[in-house]
């Protein structure tokens, strides 16, 4: 990739040589969080690493939506599943999330 970012064999993005996926910097730049507050956020990693990561997303801006816009795909169908499979949970979660707007 370049030598701020790293592409693992499952398909992942993450920081070079951190533990941090790319996807963290760019949706908290995408939320309009300036560099040193993403630093802030992910200690692990240093200005010039959030930098390279920020310049990497711009410069290959469809290519990564697309990975992200995949990766929320795949989140939702994961989120769906476990609601099926635990539904009555999440019935009585729900029941008491509204008991508790009512008091409020």
């Amino acid at each position: 990739m370049n030598e701020y970012i790293t592409k693992l064999e499952n398909g992942a993005y993450r920081i070079a040589d951190t533990r941090v996926s790319l996807d963290s910097v760019v949706y908290a730049y995408k939320r309009g969080e300036l560099a040193e507050a993403i630093v802030q956020s992910f200690p692990a990693l240093t200005l010039a690493q959030v930098h390279g990561a920020i310049a990497f997303y711009l410069s290959n801006r469809e290519m990564i939506d697309q990975y992200l816009r995949q990766g929320e795909i795949e989140y939702e169908k994961m989120r769906q599943q476990q609601r099926s499979k635990n539904s009555e949970f999440y019935a009585r979660f729900e029941k008491m999330r509204e008991k508790m707007k009512l008091k409020t």
